[in-house]
């Protein structure tokens, strides 16, 4: 009885649960409400990325302003220094701009109007996330210095003389301890680079001694975006004050818009996505005097829009999707706003360009065509879907979609773990178990195929619906309508590491370019990175994921070790798998290149045998059976 009322203790409600943290603790303890996940940096939305756009977003607002005209981005292994040429922060303010709460200049209005960045956040969440962080201040011929870790200031220099430039110059190191084995990859951060670029016309960004800059804007963005002999008629790109959109098509399934606020990418889109999606469409069906299905007027188109709003209001710290209804408190709604510039600037582009009214036109009526070919076929596949008990039978789903309490945690940390979602596509009885027996319950969940997919190269989205795997996966990944209801922000095709399952992954990386190319865009699709071998003695267990680590292991461990070749997924035992798919999870993004061709990729890897394939799919099976063999 004494233990049982010493267990109901442990949860009593009284004022010793109350607990206050100061700043940097909290972010340091919830630091996913603030940066998002915290990853390893082999995905472009882990938070070492957000803390540098956090520094960087600061430099674009007095670029913005009108105050510089060049940032400066190092990096040298783990540290990042970034110099911009703005105003420079008050020398009075500078330690308490990186560290106070609720301080900076952006809470007036009148100094940055249309911001993004929040002086008075988002340095303190790069400062607090940091093992080192150093600003200095350059006014007027006077520089203020002060450094910390982990958030705490170690040291305050006194105003000294200085021949700098005026602007602010940051200096951190990500915390090991919260970001651990983190490496930053170039491209993720040039690709971060060339939005600021488009976005904000005539900056130049010197990244690691290489200069980037663009000249037109959202135009140059989708054209970095598409490919000329990909596109069905020459991007229209049309600019206002406070707005800027960039529209083409191409004969791809789905949606791709890229869309912006105040200078910030919101991948998750918001209130200016959604109106510029019904801005489009009405005006489109006004200046054809026909009422298209919008969803025909949408497909295959590729656009970029950026507005800026006064105060924007996004939905978390990380400022992925914005929450604004109004371009400014007592101003006009987002979607009257965003109506009335196509209403006229649209509208006026197609009357003075009937060729590429034509051409939009054609392509709508394509559209059109294929959805009425579709609907008797969709119909009967979403009643299979539903018969088959596609969450029983095929998709063990993750609690965040299952518990109607989570938002109760906090918009925040709710959101967070939003980000967090993840589904694994597995093949087999074995592989799905072990993954489903080891996954974070949570966020994670699992979707079991039935065999090889089909090669659905050259075949139309008919194929989607009459095949029932693809189908079950369309419903399970809810991408019918396209982006916005992706019930996953991570998609990981998990196969084994022999010929059979090389074969599922390309079959399946096939069918998310040839009908859902959006996913791969937007950065959704992953490979998972297993280990092929475990080196191990007494000791210590090495797990390795290529040949120089398993060489690399045994000379570590010396003598004679264990080794173990790992074919498939299912002969992993879920405690071991759990470190694999855990915090530390390795996965490969599936990307486009600038440049690639989809259509000509799908060729080349699934299309007729040409001499160059069989080369190269001989070159790569050979590595795979020197391993067996070695391991033989």
């Amino acid at each position: 009885m004494a233990k049982e009322k010493e267990a109901v203790n442990l949860f009593e409600y009284t004022e010793d649960s109350i607990k206050s943290l100061d700043w940097k603790e909290h972010i340091r303890l919830r630091p996913g409400m603030y940066i998002g996940k915290l990853g390893d940096g082999s995905s472009p939305d882990d938070g070492i990325y957000v803390l540098v756009k956090e520094v960087l977003d600061n430099c674009i607002d007095e670029y913005t302003m009108g105050y510089g005209k060049s940032v400066e981005l190092t990096i040298e292994g783990k540290q990042v220094t970034i110099r911009d040429y703005g105003r420079g922060i008050p020398l009075g303010k500078v330690v308490d701009v990186v560290s106070k709460i609720n301080t900076g200049a952006k809470y007036d209005s009148k100094v940055f109007q249309k911001s993004v960045g929040l002086n008075g956040v988002g340095t303190k969440a790069v400062n607090a996330l940091s093992q080192y962080f150093k600003v200095t201040a350059f006014r007027e011929g006077k520089e203020k210095t002060a450094e910390f870790e982990r958030g705490a200031l170690i040291k305050e220099y006194k105003e000294a003389k200085t021949d700098g430039d005026n602007g602010t110059m940051v200096t951190f190191i990500p915390d090991d301890t919260v970001f651990r084995s983190f490496k930053f990859l170039p491209e993720f951060l040039e690709n971060q680079i060339w939005n600021y670029c488009f976005l904000n016309a005539g900056l130049k960004i010197v990244f690691n001694g290489k200069s980037f800059i663009s000249r037109n804007g959202l135009l140059d963005l989708l054209q970095r975006k598409t490919n000329e002999d990909e596109i069905r008629y020459p991007i229209i790109h049309l600019k206002g004050d406070d707005i800027e959109v960039a529209i083409t098509h191409n004969n791809d399934y789905g949606e791709d818009i890229y869309s912006f606020v105040n200078g910030q990418h919101t991948t998750q889109g918001g209130t200016h996505q959604q109106a510029f999606r019904e801005a489009y469409v009405k005006t489109i069906r006004d200046f054809f005097k026909k009422d298209y299905e919008a969803a025909d007027i949408r497909t295959g188109i590729v656009a970029a829009v950026s507005v800026r709003v006064v105060e924007p209001v996004f939905e978390s710290q990380t400022k992925t999707k914005l929450g604004s209804q109004f371009v400014e408190e007592g101003g006009q709604s987002m979607r009257q706003f965003v109506g009335d510039f196509f209403a006229k600037e649209l509208d006026n582009y197609l009357h003075k360009n009937p060729a590429i009214a034509d051409a939009l036109k054609k392509r709508i009526e394509q559209s059109e065509r294929e959805r009425k070919d579709l609907a008797g076929i969709k119909k009967l596949a979403n009643e299979r879907a539903k018969k088959a008990n596609l969450h029983n039978r095929k998709l063990r789903d993750c609690r965040y979609h299952l518990n109607d309490e989570l938002p109760a945690k906090g918009k925040d940390e709710f959101i967070a773990r939003k980000n967090e979602t993840t589904v694994f596509i597995t093949e087999g009885d074995s592989a799905s178990g072990s993954i489903t027996k080891s996954r974070n319950v949570e966020t994670q969940a699992v979707f079991s195929l039935r065999g090889k997919p089909l090669n659905c190269y050259g075949l139309t989205k008919k194929v989607v619906y009459e095949n029932e795997e693809f189908n079950l996966l369309q419903h399970a990944l809810n991408i019918e309508e396209g982006l916005e209801g992706l019930r996953y922000n991570n998609i990981v095709i998990a196969t084994d590491a022999d010929v059979d399952g090389m074969h599922i992954r390309l079959l399946l990386m096939t069918f998310f370019l040839q009908f859902f190319p959006d996913l791969v865009k937007h950065e959704k699709v992953y490979v998972l990175e297993t280990p092929l071998f475990r080196v191990r003695n007494k000791q210590e267990t090495i797990y390795c994921y290529d040949e120089s680590e398993k060489q690399a292991a045994v000379k570590k461990l010396g003598g004679k070790p264990e080794i173990t070749r790992f074919k498939g997924l299912g002969e992993i035992s879920p405690e071991e798998f759990a470190q694999f798919i855990g915090p530390g999870i390795r996965k490969q993004l599936m990307r486009l290149e600038q440049g690639d061709h989809i259509q000509h990729l799908l060729e080349y890897y699934m299309g007729k045998n040409t001499m160059e394939r069989q080369e190269f799919i001989i070159g790569n099976l050979k590595v795979e059976l020197d391993i067996v063999e070695e391991k033989n």
